[in-house]
């Protein structure tokens, strides 16, 4: 059991040792690959935009068209009532086909307004899809700029980085899942990303709270997984620090005087 724990905790700090590794190339890039993403999304909202922008467009065209084929067949109407004006019998027939006439005119009059406020909307329309094509197209061009600077610093590393992570891959197949899930938990939740740490002159490496002797003593035995009670971060073994004595320059006696 000794030997597995021990072969335990000595696989989780190699594990941390890569991520280290890994964690300081990827320091690099700063915030870069954030921006891209950030730019990207951005991008995507304004070409949404555009799209939602064109399709209002193409429905107030259509409803345009429509209105003006409504206004023809008012314009038929109309016709075709002149033409029974011609032939009416009586007032009480010319009155009803006056009042339809009138409706047709109204509907012909209301059709238009309908058709102006259309064509306004699609004036505006057109305005804000000119504005944000231009945004968009400053946005790609900062996009590509943030891409260029990614992929450099990518490129400089790219070997490296994938060894490591090969590596990583390789030394995380041999850790059990409930222990491995653990150990990302862990470090998700800590600032520097370290979830394994040494006792180091005394105190956890992590948070540098004071670790007792007594269980100093426990973590150096690697019988059983042992973490820190303040911070959680597991405990792969305490760092023996050798104390060197400062040595004293030597008194020298003051020659006596002749």
């Amino acid at each position: 059991m000794e030997n597995t724990i021990a072969k335990k905790l000595d696989t989780l700090l190699k594990l941390q040792e890569l991520d280290s590794h890994l964690n300081s190339i990827r320091k690099v890039r700063g915030a870069l690959p954030e921006e891209v993403g950030d730019l990207e999304d951005e991008n995507v909202g304004y070409q949404t935009r555009i799209d939602k922008y064109n399709s209002e467009l193409d429905e107030l065209n259509q409803e345009i068209k429509s209105k003006k084929e409504s206004i023809k067949d008012s314009e038929k109407l109309i016709k075709k009532y002149n033409d029974q004006q011609m032939n009416v019998r009586n007032n009480r027939e010319y009155d009803a086909i006056t009042k339809e006439i009138e409706l047709q005119n109204l509907e012909i009059q209301i059709f238009e307004k309908k058709i102006n406020t259309a064509l306004e909307l699609i004036e505006a329309k057109k305005v804000e899809i000119g504005e944000t094509n231009e945004v968009l197209k400053e946005r790609k061009k900062d996009l590509d700029t943030k891409k260029k600077e990614l992929d450099t610093l990518v490129s400089e590393s790219e070997e490296e980085e994938k060894k490591f992570e090969k590596s990583r891959e390789k030394i995380v197949k041999s850790i059990e899942d409930r222990l491995y899930n653990s150990y990302q938990k862990i470090r998700d939740n800590a600032r520097n990303g370290l979830a394994v740490v040494a006792v180091k002159r005394g105190a956890c490496g992590g948070c540098f709270n004071m670790v007792p002797p007594q269980r100093q003593s426990d973590i150096r035995e690697k019988k059983k997984l042992i973490v820190c009670e303040h911070c959680g971060r597991i405990f792969a073994g305490v760092e023996e620090v050798a104390e060197v004595e400062e040595k004293k320059p030597r008194r020298t006696r003051a020659k006596k005087a002749k």
